[in-house]
């Protein structure tokens, strides 16, 4: 053997055999590790009712989703003066797109000249052309929206939202089998952005589903069926996010979902597992108007009380109060004396109404109705709207300290309301008191026909004040008293001082709005 070359000495049987052991040993002891994860998981079940697949759902309630295809604008008559030529003189200006889904025009959708297109010359059409008034420069062209809806009845009733169908002149509804019919809008309601439409087909029957009469827990699966940028029956998956979000200006919260929803999808529906349907999709939070997975479904508890009105009687009554209202923050419960941050604080009272009849009054804290406690405005406006036009309610509210109860028969809630009041200009400055400072606010007496109240001319960036006031603002009450002049705003200080408050609450008026401002004060 070279003596450069390693040189390898045969291995006695009894090392072999205690090698072959250990490498054994080893490889057991490492199965074990890989192995035991698996068994775990084999070990623990997937929960009842969870799918492998969401096929035979689907299979299930697809059938009942539809989408909805409506046009809308001005009907043209043919029967319509003639005498003018084709894009002689000023037309009316270039409408925008209108809001939701009307921004999205569906696939192969060929829009004719719009109005405004002042570089598209005179089509070669006589005044006695039908073709005429599909090109008159004075006339907009119908617009087309597209969205989703699903069948509710055996008979055709069918659920979609209010924006889909909003100024509709015709409403088709669209099933996956391209099945095409035209339904009449039964009723709506702009305040949850419901639809209720009939399919015009008598003696048909259709699939259709229904809505779940239990709440989805949070990360429960859902699965959304519609019709996103026109494509027609498309199937997506997620899970419930969140309960009692709130994206708007109304009293309903919403359910936040993950599924994929885009234009398009607004109105159709969302399914739990058993095909209940769970939610009413309704929009989208996106910076680039595409899903992010971030979307937003009326529940089925709301809509199903909407659209049962809604088939009855074509619109939704409401409970009226006859208030605005604000939350109670912690510095507001401070200045009120209230221990927690509960109820909903009146910054104004309508006149008239029932709240004005009454007796209730601007700077009343609304704490229970009937009972039941107020968490804060939102749940206030929730349960008046959950009421019957007409009903008697005990309305148990904290003034100046004491707490009463006041019965209330509540109203119609109108569909509008006016807000009134007017901007005082600020005026010149003058030395503040010491109280004012603990305020951070300078002030000076209102001038012009409305003399009430102080304005406020400057605001302290350092105070409380600062986050809370802007100069302009009109101080109209500290601590439930009116303020004329400078003096009653001091004295209001003085008395928060001696009650030894940390907070005052001052109603004030900022352009129409009327509010109630719960300010620290500074303490030396």
């Amino acid at each position: 053997m070279h003596p450069s070359l390693p040189q390898h000495r045969a291995p006695r049987p009894g090392r072999w055999r205690l090698a072959l052991l250990s490498g054994l040993a080893v490889v057991a002891a490492a199965g074990a590790l890989l192995l035991a994860p698996q068994q775990r998981v084999h070990a623990q079940q997937l929960p009842p009712g969870t799918p492998l697949s969401f096929a035979d759902l689907v299979d299930r309630v697809k059938g009942a989703v539809v989408s909805i295809q409506v046009t809308s604008g001005p009907k043209v008559s043919r029967e319509m003066p003639r005498g003018r030529q084709p894009g002689q003189g000023p037309g009316p200006d270039r409408q925008s797109p209108g809001p939701g889904d009307r921004q999205w025009p569906g696939p192969g959708d060929r829009q004719p000249p719009g109005p405004g297109d002042r570089n598209t010359p005179p089509p070669p059409f006589s005044d006695d052309s039908p073709l005429h008034d599909f090109f008159r420069r004075d006339v907009p062209p119908p617009r087309q929206a597209q969205g989703s809806g699903f069948v509710i009845s055996p008979d055709g009733y069918v659920v979609t939202n209010n924006h889909v169908i909003a100024d509709a002149n015709k409403v088709q509804v669209i099933f996956d089998q391209d099945n095409k019919y035209d339904a009449e809008i039964v009723g709506t309601d702009e305040k949850t952005d419901l639809a209720l439409l009939k399919i015009k087909a008598k003696g048909k029957t259709f699939q259709y589903v229904t809505f779940s009469k239990t709440t989805p827990r949070v990360g429960e699966w859902v699965i959304a069926v519609g019709n996103p940028f026109g494509l027609g029956g498309t199937v997506t998956a997620g899970i419930v996010s969140a309960h009692g979000r709130d994206i708007g200006p109304g009293p309903y919260d919403f359910m936040q979902i993950d599924a994929a929803v885009n234009k398009g999808n607004s109105g159709g529906p969302s399914f739990n597992l058993q095909g209940e349907v769970v939610g009413v999709n309704t929009a989208i939070y996106s910076p680039t108007g595409v899903s992010v997975g971030i979307a937003f479904a009326i529940p089925s508890r709301t809509a199903s009380e909407v659209i049962a009105q809604l088939k009855e009687t074509g619109s939704v009554k409401r409970g009226w109060l006859g208030v605005k209202i604000q939350n109670v923050d912690e510095d507001t419960a401070a200045s009120l004396g209230l221990t927690e941050a509960k109820g909903a604080l009146v910054s104004e009272v309508t006149t008239p109404s029932p709240a004005a009849e009454a007796g209730i009054k601007s700077g009343d804290t609304i704490l229970s109705v009937n009972g039941n406690k107020i968490a804060d405005s939102k749940d206030l406006a929730r349960q008046i709207a959950a009421f019957t036009p007409g009903t008697k309610i005990d309305v148990r509210i904290l003034r100046s300290q004491k707490e009463q109860t006041v019965a209330v028969k509540l109203g119609l809630m109108p569909s509008t309301q006016d807000v009134g009041g007017n901007r005082q200009p600020p005026s010149g400055r003058q030395d503040q008191p010491s109280e004012l400072q603990q305020l951070g606010l300078t002030v000076s007496p209102a001038t012009g026909p409305n003399r009430e109240g102080v304005v406020v001319t400057d605001v302290d960036p350092s105070s409380d004040a600062a986050q809370k006031v802007r100069t302009g603002d009109v101080i109209l009450e500290i601590s439930g008293n009116p303020v004329r002049s400078v003096d009653d705003l001091t004295n209001g200080v003085r008395e928060a001082n001696r009650l030894q408050r940390r907070a005052v609450l001052m109603r004030i008026r900022s352009g129409n709005e009327t509010r109630f401002v719960a300010v620290q004060l500074r303490r030396n």
